[in-house]
């Protein structure tokens, strides 16, 4: 498979990043800038060409004639379009997915149809980061929430905190001691990632991920952590596209929301189109005003200006004034180490999280979703079961899986199975796979 990304910015690079693994994958990356396109070759070791991303000659010389993808996710939208359309014009490369911001853009399906730019999928970062926000406040005990099967199922991770019921336990013990049917996809243990079984034990501080029902999240969660709030106040910190695509859509609940903005002519627009919440002109780094809003008693406090240092000292401010939970947004994939290590568990990059998105779309097989996680040294999969799948007809323990791979949980007819070694997997079955990156490649083996 030949793919071309147009654009060696941060999200460009962390495609290039995942692909540069894969063994079947032949990547071109396109740029004007001739210092990105040095960190590629430098660090990736894959092939670049310096040029406009929409120039057939530059194109051509990437190897559009025989390329299978082109996934354009330069900064500007206008580029990434013209791309996907001398891609489509003048090449004919089946597949084209654009990374597009501005929403009168990403909104207007007949642009973006066959007939249109023929482009498949449009990727809005900020509007996935809101989603992924969105998906944290509703569970506040989470580190990390990614939604399967239209959000029937969640995988959460969170962090295991001295007095939870699994700190100290093995699987096993856990599983002994409790009336429910938990799964353990995933530990997460400082620069460590497992693929757990029966007789690993769960320690204090450890980030696991488990997949549960949506209706058993507040019920698995509380079983775990115990004594947990549902968040009703909460206070945003930047009033950009992300904080109002937050606020907005908070707006349509039982919550109490702040939103401070710095910008007051983007004061003035937040509050034509927002009805309730509350606008305040002023700095999210500011301690005073963080006092004077009661920021102690609010629930969660979203660090989501366009400055990531500023988000970082907000979020440490609002951790030191009491707020309960903090989400920070942060751009440069190079902070979120920093941020980590000052004690901010839940960062947001849309970087990532667009990448993310693509990549599902490069995987064999019948990827129906996809997120890494653990720092992207994992991956959780939702995949479909087809006729010609290695898996169709077999159980579970019979089937030739790598090690570092967990079977989560089984979808059939619209019933969540936790599956043990004894089930069958079966044609037309959905499922939630957990795998390390370098299980990955017999993973799709086993989908196509």
């Amino acid at each position: 498979m030949r793919v071309i990304i147009v654009g060696a910015g941060e999200v460009g690079y962390q495609i290039a990043k995942f692909l540069s693994h894969e063994e079947d994958v032949e990547v071109v990356v396109v740029d004007v800038d001739s210092k990105k396109l040095s960190r590629i070759t430098e660090e990736l070791d894959i092939a670049v060409v310096e040029g406009e991303g929409g120039s057939p000659r530059v194109l051509k010389e990437a190897g559009a004639d025989d390329a299978d993808m082109l996934l354009a996710v330069t900064n500007s939208d206008e580029t990434n379009m013209i791309s996907c359309l001398v891609a489509k014009s003048l090449f004919n490369i089946k597949r084209k997915i654009a990374r597009i911001r501005n929403e009168e853009y990403y909104t207007n399906k007949i642009l973006l149809s066959p007939e249109g730019l023929d482009i498949n999928p449009a990727i809005n970062p900020e509007l996935e980061s809101a989603k992924a926000i969105l998906r944290i406040i509703e569970a506040p005990f989470a580190y990390e929430v990614e939604d399967f099967e239209g959000g029937i199922i969640k995988v959460v991770g969170f962090r295991v905190l001295k007095d939870s019921i699994i700190a100290g336990k093995t699987l096993r013990e856990f599983r002994d001691s409790i009336d429910e049917n938990i799964l353990v996809g995933i530990i997460q243990r400082e620069d460590k990632v497992i693929i757990p079984k029966g007789k690993d034990r769960i320690q204090e501080n450890d980030i696991i991920y488990l997949p549960i029902h949506k209706d058993n999240l507040l019920k698995t969660a509380t079983l775990i952590r115990r004594g947990l709030t549902v968040a009703k106040k909460i206070i945003i910190a930047g009033g950009g596209r992300i904080g109002y695509l937050v606020a907005r859509e908070l707006e349509k609940k039982d919550i109490t929301v702040k939103l401070i903005e710095r910008d007051m002519e983007r004061c003035k627009f937040l509050i034509k189109r927002l009805n309730k919440t509350l606008i305040l002109n002023g700095d999210g780094a500011d301690k005073t005003l963080l006092e004077e809003e009661n920021i102690g008693e609010m629930d969660i406090f979203l660090a989501l200006t366009n400055n990531e240092e500023l988000n970082i000292m907000s979020s440490l401010l609002a951790k030191r004034l009491g707020v309960k939970k903090v989400i920070t947004l942060v751009n440069r994939t190079d902070f979120l180490p920093l941020a980590h290590s000052l004690g901010i568990e839940v960062v947001i990059s849309p970087r990532l999280i667009t990448a993310s998105s693509i990549l599902r779309y490069v995987r064999r097989g019948d990827i129906l979703s996809l997120t890494t996680i653990a720092e992207d040294r994992a991956e959780i999969i939702e995949a479909g079961v087809g006729k010609t799948s290695k898996l169709a007809g077999k159980r579970i323990m019979d089937l030739d899986v790598p090690k570092a791979t967990l079977f989560g949980a089984i979808i059939r007819n619209n019933e969540i199975i936790i599956p043990s070694g004894q089930d069958v997997v079966q044609e037309g079955d959905k499922l939630i796979i957990f795998a390390l990156r370098d299980s990955i490649k017999k993973v799709e083996e086993l989908l196509i």
